[in-house]
């Protein structure tokens, strides 16, 4: 996924991410740890917690489509794959927790050959 294609006036668009995801604002919205009516309004989308979650997701499904071969597969794995040595959660939860630094700093270690 390209981020160009993904902002819309600069700005990450739930839109053009849940179609490029081939799912709805709802569902990524929850992925993120978002409230319902995150998406509802152009204040709330632009808001910074919002953009950031964002922009977040978008950063390591980046990183980890080339592993998994497409964003529809690199976003199953940031939904549902438990990443070791972090207690069995998922790349989405720890995003949610405030801790993509975290699945960038696991990714890093992966992709140099370490361990996971």
């Amino acid at each position: 996924m390209d981020f160009r294609t993904l902002t819309d006036d600069g700005a990450f668009s739930p839109d053009l991410i849940s179609e490029a995801l081939r799912t709805n604002r709802a569902e990524i919205a929850a992925t993120l740890g978002l409230g319902r009516d995150a998406f509802s309004r152009k204040e709330r989308v632009l808001a910074v917690k919002t953009q950031t979650r964002l922009r977040e997701m978008v950063e390591i499904l980046n990183r980890v489509e080339r592993q998994a071969g497409s964003p529809l597969a690199a976003y199953a794995w940031f939904r549902s794959e438990p990443l070791p040595g972090f207690g069995g959660m998922t790349a989405d939860q720890l995003v949610r927790d405030g801790h993509a630094d975290f699945v960038r700093a696991h990714l890093d270690r992966v992709m140099a050959g370490g361990f996971a």
